[in-house]
């Protein structure tokens, strides 16, 4: 079906929109925001470092590093999820790559605006991860059966009369956080995606992120 012509009135939401959903990425509060220095700087005692002394145990680190953050969704996801996107997505800058990646889709098709974003964060231990997991707002969500542990949570906002409504996803595997966000809005009718709608959309990038880091630990 042939795409109905763009209003310049819909072209002039598209920026508070696609403003709203970099708001609401990770970067600001979820795994790809700055660590603090006692969250980057482990005690001796869950330091990844060799034993000192006889007796002493290594703190168990899953994985290394983050996966490419582009690859880990197949084109079929990216497709379903964000029509008319570009399904090579485009990788988000990050201080240091050697602990934290992300992607993020997006596109408007006809009146329909899609947003999606994965990150992810590698932490120096499987327990540093859990401690942050545990004291994250994410964690107070919704429980998923996905990775170690994983939470859900959902939200609507409105801007100008135009609804906005958001998933958000983060799950901890060994010593990964990974969050996805998934965001839409009916640029036509003024409103928005259902929230089982947004749910099921990260539940399924969120599924795919997952089996990603087991395919990057064993290359």
């Amino acid at each position: 079906m042939r795409s109905l012509p763009l209003p310049v009135t819909l072209t002039a939401r598209l920026l508070p929109v696609a403003v709203l959903a970099c708001a609401g990425w990770a970067y600001s509060s979820g795994p790809m925001a700055a660590p603090s220095a006692s969250e980057d700087r482990p005690e001796a005692s869950e330091s990844s470092a060799a034993p000192d002394e006889p007796g002493e145990t290594v703190a168990a680190k899953t994985y290394e590093r983050p996966p490419a953050p582009c690859g880990t969704l197949p084109a079929s996801t990216v497709k379903s999820l964000v029509p008319d996107a570009k399904t090579a997505g485009k990788e988000l800058s990050a201080t240091d790559e050697s602990i934290r990646r992300g992607c993020s889709w997006s596109a408007l098709k006809g009146y329909d605006y899609r947003w999606l974003d994965v990150s992810f964060e590698v932490k120096d231990s499987d327990d540093l991860a859990k401690k942050a997991f545990a004291a994250s707002e994410a964690a107070q969500g919704s429980k998923q059966d996905i990775g170690d542990e994983a939470a859900l949570t959902t939200d609507s906002t409105s801007k100008d009369k135009q609804q906005t409504r958001e998933a958000v996803l983060t799950f901890r595997k060994g010593n990964a956080l990974v969050t996805v966000t998934y965001n839409g809005s009916d640029f036509e009718s003024k409103g928005a995606p259902s929230a089982g709608t947004m749910s099921k959309g990260a539940l399924r990038a969120a599924k795919d992120a997952a089996a990603a880091l087991d395919s990057a630990k064993g290359s």
